[in-house]
């Protein structure tokens, strides 16, 4: 006799914590695609993404919406930057639960920024800790676990490894036992809420982040111009604003070979993506000080409408 498929549950959860611990790994590890841009740099991620996970098989029957959210970081020296932080504060107000993540062995300034970020939520909180597969000696875990989980009184804490999937499932059930039992939101084929447009600029400033140094990758930007898509081929021609007319050569590299260099490693992440060849074009644009312009942090979908 088989057994009865269990009440559909679905659920929203925000993903929240510092630069760099590990929050676009994690949600692309757990809906299985690569929707945000990893890097180790801050501002990797610069806009509320949702993943989503449904399963149905295996007497599963549930649908979980993650959000990862820009890094809250304690100096917003622009536009951008405020807009970041409020991106990620307003992404924990109207959720099911929260997912914190700190790294190993490791509580900043920010981690504690974070938390207090969190002070008057009566939402379920989970306390991720990362990395702990870089851990040689794990007898060292233990003392840790006991300090921060005097920080506040969370759901839960679990040590993880969002590279490696390392206690995902262990996660996945136990955000269960606190999401409602609710119809799902999404069709169970969709994975994100994002257009396709946009996870293919996200691709594309991955390798910009990854291929440049300091602080330049942070005062660009990616605008998809064409997205034309047959049987076989996908042509993209993407604009890369630079935010000051210095940066444009930079970007391009002697005899072009830099821009040459991201555009060979962003294609191939494109055509794993979109599971298609891909031709891409691009150009590189200059508009001074674009991080304090509202106007183009919405035109990129950054900023909305609503915060002009």
């Amino acid at each position: 006799m088989s057994k009865k498929t269990p009440a559909q549950q679905c659920g929203t959860v925000s993903i929240i914590g510092r630069p760099n611990v590990g929050k676009s790994t994690l949600l692309n590890h757990l809906v299985g695609y690569k929707l945000s841009a990893i890097a180790n740099k801050p501002q990797t991620t610069r806009t509320n993404i949702r993943g989503i996970l449904t399963e149905t098989d295996n007497n599963k029957n549930h649908q979980i919406i993650f959000t990862d959210t820009p890094g809250i970081h304690q100096n917003s020296k622009n536009l951008l930057n405020r807009t970041l932080n409020s991106e990620a504060v307003a992404a924990v107000e109207d959720v099911d639960a929260i997912i914190m993540i700190v790294e190993v062995l490791k509580w900043t300034d920010e981690d504690e920024y974070v938390l207090s970020r969190l002070k008057h939520s009566n939402k379920p909180v989970f306390l991720l800790i990362n990395k702990v597969d870089r851990l040689e000696d794990k007898n060292r875990l233990f003392p840790y676990l006991e300090k921060v989980a005097g920080k506040r009184e969370f759901t839960e804490i679990i040590p993880i490894s969002a590279t490696k999937g390392m206690n995902t499932d262990v996660l996945i059930a136990s955000l269960l036992k606190v999401l409602p039992k609710s119809e799902f939101i999404y069709p169970e084929d969709h994975i994100t809420d994002k257009s396709v447009r946009f996870i293919c600029s996200e691709l594309i400033r991955e390798q910009l982040v990854l291929n440049l140094h300091e602080e330049l990758p942070y005062t660009t930007a990616i605008d998809i111009e064409t997205f034309e898509e047959t049987d076989k081929l996908v042509t993209i021609e993407a604009v890369i604003w630079a935010g000051r007319a210095n940066q444009k050569g930079i970007i391009i590299g002697k005899k072009g070979e830099t821009l040459k260099r991201i555009g060979q490693s962003a294609r191939r992440s494109l055509e794993e993506f979109l599971m298609k060849k891909v031709m891409l074009k691009q150009w590189v644009k200059v508009e001074e000080n674009w991080q304090n312009n509202p106007r183009h942090l919405n035109e990129l979908g950054i900023i909305s409408n609503r915060e002009l």
